[in-house]
Order: structure tokens, then C-alpha cells, then sequence
């Protein structure tokens, strides 16, 4: 589904965010991508998401290139507070991107309400963003997402403002609406342990330009569940690989895995 070749990207600033990615995802695939800050995590979902125009190389979503936002692409963000429209009901926050696919208002009221059932706010439609608590505005922005059915879905570090119980229980929501909803996720994440326990794949990034450092297959069983999976010997395995390749200096011998 999605192809990323040769992506380079440097700021008007003159800083390298990144250089040289190559990525292939799989359709239906849920891959993390962790790393330390400024390493270009944010840079390279950016331009997949046809937010930034690239330096060099290519993105290729559905076979097409990537040179402007993509339909049927949708973005979570890590600040929901800003994401979300204060005057507008939760019900009108979730409906508004459907405007854009020119569905009527009955329409879009009632994808919205499936959404926020989906994420367990179907008692909330009517309430306003402000009067919600950090872990259910966020909820609010994964509806948003979800009402307009993307077939490929962003997620820019989208548990990193709430509370480590919420971030678990969110990552749980995640792990059971992939499970329903047909689409692929790309999930940027400082968290080692989040992005071993939700992903098919995880993928370190590193450096400054940031590249690939390691792509590691993640063959945890399921249904995952946040303390028994936790504990076992595959995933505190993977993990230790996951920051060993994080905490590993960067040598000119580095190179892209895909």
C-alpha cells in the first residue's frame, strides 16, 4: 500500500531531518515507528501524509505518487486539545471532515455517532470538547479519524499527553478498532514498550539526518493484553533489541534496513 523510496527532507533552516528512508508497508499492517526526539519521526509521517513536500525521493500511496494529501488518509495528532474545534459539539467535531467527501448532514451526523460508539463516547455526541476529559478529547480525535474511513491512518505520537492508565487502556482501543476497521496504521512513538505491544513491526529510527536503523518483525501472540503480554519472554526480548538499536551510536557503516 505504501512505498517510500530515497525520502530526504531538509528545512529551510538548512537542517537534514532526514535521509535516505526506504519503507514498504503492507496493506492491513500496523507498524510503529519509534525513535529519540529530533531523530525525523514526525518529518517522515509529514510527507507521507502529503503535509510536506519532500528534498528528495518518493512516496507512493496505492501505487501513486504522493503530491498533495491523499484521500482516504486520515491524521491523529498528539495535541488533541488543538485538533479539536471548542465551539463544536463533539458529534460536529468527529462529522466535519466529511465534508469533504460531500455527504449530506444526516450522513454525516450518523457516521459520527458510529465513530463515537466505536470509542465508546456514544453518550458524549452532544457535549463540547472542553467539558471532556485528556483521554476522551483524544478518543474524540480517533473518531474523527475513523468516521471518514481511511484506508491508511497517521498517528503522530497520539497517547503521549495523557496519563500512563489512559495511555494503556487507548493503546488497547487501537489494538481492538484495527481489529475492526479495514486499514493500515502507521504509528509514530517514543515508547519502546507501546510500540513493540501494538505492532506488527517496529521500526527505529536514528541519527541525525534521521534513517532506519532496524526493522524487526513483531510475532507476539493474540489477543494481546497489557500485563500478561508484558511479561513475556518474546517481548522483553524484542524490547531490549528495540533500545539497544535506539541507544547504539550511529557509525558511518550505519545503513537503511527496510
Amino acid at each position: 500500500m505504501l512505498d517510500v523510496r530515497g525520502l530526504s527532507h531538509t528545512y529551510p533552516d538548512g537542517h537534514p531531518a532526514i535521509a535516505g528512508v526506504d519503507l514498504s508497508v503492507a496493506e492491513g499492517a500496523l507498524v510503529s515507528i519509534v525513535g529519540p526526539s529530533g531523530c525525523g519521526k514526525s518529518t517522515l509521517l509529514r510527507c507521507v501524509a502529503g503535509l510536506l513536500r519532500p528534498s528528495a525521493g518518493e512516496i507512493r500511496f496505492d501505487g501513486r505518487p504522493v503530491d498533495g494529501v491523499p484521500d482516504g488518509l486520515a491524521v491523529v495528532f498528539q495535541d488533541y486539545g488543538r485538533s479539536l474545534y471548542p465551539w463544536l459539539t463533539v458529534r460536529d467535531n468527529v462529522a466535519l471532515p466529511l465534508r469533504r467527501r460531500g455527504l449530506a448532514r444526516p450522513q454525516r451526523r450518523a457516521a459520527a455517532t458510529g465513530a463515537l460508539e466505536s470509542v465508546g463516547l456514544g453518550g458524549s455526541a452532544g457535549k463540547y470538547p472542553w467539558q471532556l476529559s485528556g483521554g476522551m478529547q483524544q478518543r474524540v480525535s480517533i473518531a474523527r479519524a475513523l468516521a471518514y474511513r481511511p484506508r491508511l491512518l497517521l498517528m503522530d505520537e497520539p497517547f503521549g499527553s495523557v496519563d500512563a492508565q489512559t495511555r494503556e487502556d487507548l493503546e488497547d482501543l487501537l489494538l481492538g478498532l484495527r481489529g475492526s476497521y479495514a486499514m493500515t496504521i502507521l504509528l509514530v512513538t517514543h515508547d519502546i514498550d507501546e510500540s513493540v505491544y501494538v505492532g506488527d513491526r517496529v521500526v527505529v529510527f536514528g541519527g541525525s539526518p534521521g534513517r532506519i536503523r532496524a526493522d524487526l518483525p513483531v510475532t507476539l501472540p493474540a489477543p494481546r493484553e497489557q500485563i500478561t503480554t508484558r511479561t513475556l519472554p518474546e517481548f522483553v526480548k524484542l524490547r531490549a533489541e528495540v533500545g539497544r538499536s535506539i541507544k547504539a551510536p550511529r557509525t558511518g557503516g550505519d545503513r537503511d534496513v527496510e
